[in-house]
Protein backbone atom coordinates (compact mmCIF):
# COMPACT_ATOMS: atom_id res chain seq x y z
CA UNK A 1 0.00 0.00 0.00
CA UNK A 2 0.94 3.66 -0.84
CA UNK A 3 0.59 6.47 1.74
CA UNK A 4 1.29 9.01 -0.92
CA UNK A 5 -1.70 10.46 -2.31
CA UNK A 6 -1.20 9.18 -6.44
CA UNK A 7 -3.72 6.63 -6.63
CA UNK A 8 -6.99 6.74 -8.21
CA UNK A 9 -8.28 5.43 -4.84
CA UNK A 10 -8.04 6.59 -1.45
CA UNK A 11 -9.28 4.94 1.96
CA UNK A 12 -8.94 5.60 5.32
CA UNK A 13 -6.93 3.33 7.42
CA UNK A 14 -9.91 2.43 9.29
CA UNK A 15 -11.83 1.54 6.71
CA UNK A 16 -9.47 -0.78 5.10
CA UNK A 17 -9.26 -2.65 8.56
CA UNK A 18 -12.85 -2.92 8.82
CA UNK A 19 -13.02 -4.30 5.26
CA UNK A 20 -10.48 -6.61 5.54
CA UNK A 21 -12.27 -8.60 8.28
CA UNK A 22 -14.58 -9.27 5.54
CA UNK A 23 -11.64 -10.25 3.31
CA UNK A 24 -13.16 -13.82 2.13
CA UNK A 25 -16.66 -12.11 1.62
CA UNK A 26 -15.47 -9.10 -0.32
CA UNK A 27 -16.72 -9.01 -3.86
CA UNK A 28 -13.64 -9.14 -6.34
CA UNK A 29 -13.49 -5.51 -7.34
CA UNK A 30 -14.12 -4.34 -4.17
CA UNK A 31 -11.01 -6.26 -3.02
CA UNK A 32 -8.93 -4.96 -5.60
CA UNK A 33 -10.24 -2.03 -5.16
CA UNK A 34 -8.56 -1.93 -1.76
CA UNK A 35 -5.44 -3.67 -2.72
CA UNK A 36 -4.29 -0.56 -4.84
CA UNK A 37 -5.87 2.08 -2.84
CA UNK A 38 -3.83 4.56 -0.95
CA UNK A 39 -4.42 4.72 2.98
CA UNK A 40 -3.94 7.81 4.93
CA UNK A 41 -5.58 7.92 8.47
CA UNK A 42 -8.88 9.17 9.17
CA UNK A 43 -7.52 12.55 9.87
CA UNK A 44 -6.05 13.08 7.01
CA UNK A 45 -8.24 11.97 4.55
CA UNK A 46 -9.15 14.59 1.69
CA UNK A 47 -12.56 15.92 2.11
CA UNK A 48 -13.69 15.07 -1.70
CA UNK A 49 -13.16 11.41 -0.97
CA UNK A 50 -16.18 8.82 -0.43
CA UNK A 51 -15.59 7.15 2.27
CA UNK A 52 -17.87 4.85 4.62
CA UNK A 53 -21.45 6.40 5.56
CA UNK A 54 -20.63 9.55 3.23
CA UNK A 55 -23.60 10.68 1.48
CA UNK A 56 -22.89 11.66 -2.05
CA UNK A 57 -25.04 12.71 -5.15
CA UNK A 58 -23.86 10.89 -8.74
CA UNK A 59 -25.39 11.43 -12.29
CA UNK A 60 -26.15 8.53 -13.89
CA UNK A 61 -24.03 8.89 -17.32
CA UNK A 62 -26.80 7.35 -19.84
CA UNK A 63 -29.78 8.67 -18.71
CA UNK A 64 -28.47 11.55 -16.31
CA UNK A 65 -30.42 10.87 -14.01
CA UNK A 66 -29.31 11.95 -10.26
CA UNK A 67 -29.66 10.09 -6.92
CA UNK A 68 -28.35 10.69 -3.69
CA UNK A 69 -26.91 7.75 -2.25
CA UNK A 70 -25.39 6.74 1.56
CA UNK A 71 -22.65 4.02 1.42
CA UNK A 72 -22.56 1.88 4.60
CA UNK A 73 -22.11 -1.74 5.94
CA UNK A 74 -24.45 -4.52 4.69
CA UNK A 75 -26.31 -4.42 7.70
CA UNK A 76 -27.63 -1.15 7.41
CA UNK A 77 -28.18 -1.43 3.58
CA UNK A 78 -31.77 -0.19 2.54
CA UNK A 79 -31.50 0.73 -1.10
CA UNK A 80 -34.79 1.86 -1.39
CA UNK A 81 -33.71 4.52 0.75
CA UNK A 82 -30.84 5.27 -1.13
CA UNK A 83 -28.17 3.74 1.62
CA UNK A 84 -26.42 1.04 -0.70
CA UNK A 85 -23.99 -1.52 0.91
CA UNK A 86 -20.38 -1.17 0.11
CA UNK A 87 -20.69 -5.02 -0.83
CA UNK A 88 -22.97 -3.99 -3.48
CA UNK A 89 -21.73 -3.78 -7.20
CA UNK A 90 -22.34 0.03 -7.09
CA UNK A 91 -21.14 0.71 -3.30
CA UNK A 92 -17.68 -1.43 -4.49
CA UNK A 93 -17.22 1.27 -7.51
CA UNK A 94 -17.87 3.99 -4.99
CA UNK A 95 -15.76 3.45 -1.84
CA UNK A 96 -12.39 5.76 -2.24
CA UNK A 97 -13.49 7.95 -5.03
CA UNK A 98 -13.05 11.71 -5.61
CA UNK A 99 -16.06 14.03 -6.67
CA UNK A 100 -15.67 14.08 -10.02
CA UNK A 101 -14.55 10.73 -10.85
CA UNK A 102 -16.64 8.16 -12.85
CA UNK A 103 -17.64 4.64 -11.13
CA UNK A 104 -18.03 1.59 -13.18
CA UNK A 105 -20.08 -1.08 -12.48
CA UNK A 106 -21.91 -4.30 -13.77
CA UNK A 107 -25.32 -5.06 -12.63
CA UNK A 108 -26.66 -8.55 -11.64
CA UNK A 109 -27.39 -9.51 -14.79
CA UNK A 110 -24.11 -8.10 -16.73
CA UNK A 111 -25.15 -4.70 -17.47
CA UNK A 112 -22.44 -1.71 -17.49
CA UNK A 113 -23.47 0.72 -15.72
CA UNK A 114 -21.74 3.97 -14.57
CA UNK A 115 -22.18 7.70 -12.84
CA UNK A 116 -20.41 10.42 -12.17
CA UNK A 117 -19.89 11.59 -8.30
CA UNK A 118 -21.23 15.09 -8.40
CA UNK A 119 -21.17 16.10 -4.62
CA UNK A 120 -20.19 14.96 -1.89
CA UNK A 121 -22.67 16.02 0.43
CA UNK A 122 -21.74 14.13 3.70
CA UNK A 123 -18.14 12.41 4.58
CA UNK A 124 -18.01 11.82 8.42
CA UNK A 125 -14.38 12.37 8.53
CA UNK A 126 -15.05 16.35 7.19
CA UNK A 127 -17.21 17.25 10.69
CA UNK A 128 -14.97 14.84 12.79
CA UNK A 129 -16.36 11.74 13.35
CA UNK A 130 -13.12 9.66 12.83
CA UNK A 131 -15.25 5.99 14.40
CA UNK A 132 -18.17 5.59 12.07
Amino acid sequence: MNSALNGERVLTELDFARLRLKNGQLPVALKEHCESADLVPSQDIPLDVITMYSQIEIVDLNSHRTQKLTLCYPRDAEPSLGFISVLSPVGASLLGLRVGSVAHWRTPNGDACSAQVSALLFQPEASGDYTI
